[in-house]
């Protein structure tokens, strides 16, 4: 196996696991845990640049106001989803965490409609009926919409938008979406320990290293899919991203125990059904694809 989907694989196997380090900070408050990893990730990736002594790429988006405002717009995005994700996990709703995921293709095939206008195939239209009739279902049996796979899938949808429009590398791009949040991370983190809020007299001896780990386990996957999606064919990338919120399923009912509900089996049975269909089109295109390649040799 080549080392570029190996490299993808590790980076959904992590995010996968993630959900277990988040609930070993669940007794500090989710908006403080949130600010931390801002922080810390701030100051892991600065590391990894200035070992690499990529600084040069970062005076490089200063000077281009478009690229800047579009990695700020990211950074306000993916504080969004890192958000709503760290509080699912810690109040018990990691299973609305894993929809989110299963979710989030047929959400991006949405938003691609609207802001790119892509063309859909009849079967990608009939993946996101499929879905769209799960939430019904599940609107209609819980008279609630899930709001939080929702939020969380849909920042993630917009956050993968704004980035195909950015042009800088992955740890450029990593250090300037938290730059952008960590002032504000800052004055959180220092109002919070005022009003005893914070994670003094929460976190106790080694837990404290968790608040650092927290840079490093936000960047360590984004590294690895960084350096595997450049030689990884992105119907594959596509197909292993599933492992990420199987991981989740698993480790919240088996682990966690969260209740598995008849609503929860109808919802994930439909968002499966319009993922299979999803995959189905992807794969019949790519086959396309190679046919016409082929051809023209």
């Amino acid at each position: 196996m080549k080392k570029g989907p190996v490299y993808v694989l590790i980076c959904y196997i992590l995010w996968g696991v993630l959900p277990v380090f988040w609930k070993m900070l669940a007794a500090v408050d989710s908006l403080y845990v949130l600010a931390g990893r801002i922080v810390w990730s701030l100051v892991f990736i600065s590391a990894i640049l200035a070992a690499r002594r990529s600084f040069g790429a970062v005076r490089a988006v200063l000077g281009d106001r478009r690229e800047l405002g579009r990695l700020v717009l990211a950074g306000i995005t993916v504080c969004v989803n890192w958000g709503s994700y760290i509080w699912a996990v810690n109040s018990g709703h990691m299973l609305d965490a894993s929809l989110a995921y299963y979710m989030n293709p047929i959400l991006a095939i949405l938003l691609g409609t609207v802001v790119f206008r892509e063309k859909l195939t009849g079967l990608q239209w009939l993946s996101v009926a499929v879905t769209f009739t799960g939430l019904v279902i599940t609107i209609l049996r819980y008279r609630q919409i899930p709001w939080i796979a929702l939020i969380i899938g849909g920042s993630f949808a917009v956050y993968g938008a704004i980035k195909k429009g950015v042009h800088a590398e992955s740890g450029v791009s990593v250090f300037f979406e938290t730059l952008t949040l960590a002032p504000f991370a800052l004055v959180f983190m220092a109002a919070a320990e005022v009003r005893g809020a914070g994670a003094v007299g929460v976190l106790h001896g080694w837990q404290w290293l968790l608040l650092p780990a927290a840079g490093v386990v936000t960047t360590v996957p984004l590294l690895f899919f960084a350096k595997g999606i450049k030689t990884t064919p992105m119907t594959l990338s596509g197909i292993l991203m599933y492992i990420n919120p199987t991981l989740q399923l698993l480790l919240s009912v088996l682990l966690y125990q969260e209740a598995f509900t008849t609503t929860h089996a109808i919802l994930f049975g439909f968002v499966w059904s319009g993922l299979a269909l999803y995959l189905l089109s992807s794969l019949l295109r790519e086959h396309k694809h190679k046919k016409e390649e082929t051809l023209c040799e």
